[in-house]
């Protein structure tokens, strides 16, 4: 059981700090942010509320009182990791691999969480 908590705290803190560069990147690196999705032909509009849904999300997951948001969350998470890796696939940038390793980390982290709770 110690060693089940260890790998979703660590999985879930890896893939927390992950979300947190990227959100940092959103907020503060706008610009470069803002020629990607245009590359990717998103609308640049969705910067800073998909920023603030992955903080939202990253609530969701840490707070254990909110088991049908967490799952919520974690589905969230999934559809944007898969989505994102595609997207970064599609247009040849070679990017895809933080959304990769980010899948990883998301299905470890809700593996353990299950086997935890």
């Amino acid at each position: 059981m110690k060693r089940d908590k260890i790998i979703y705290y660590v999985s879930t803190g890896l893939l927390t700090a992950l979300m947190l560069f990227s959100v940092s990147m959103y907020l503060f690196n706008n610009e470069e942010v803002s020629s990607m999705f245009k590359r990717f032909g998103y609308p640049t509009y969705i910067i800073y509320p998909y920023a603030f849904a992955k903080l939202l999300g990253l609530f969701a997951i840490w707070n254990p009182n909110f088991k049908i948001l967490k799952e919520w969350a974690y589905a969230g998470f999934f559809f944007a990791f898969i989505l994102a890796f595609f997207a970064h696939f599609m247009i040849g940038d070679g990017e895809q691999g933080g959304a990769l390793v980010a899948l990883v980390l998301l299905i470890v982290s809700y593996i353990f969480n299950k086997k935890i709770n």
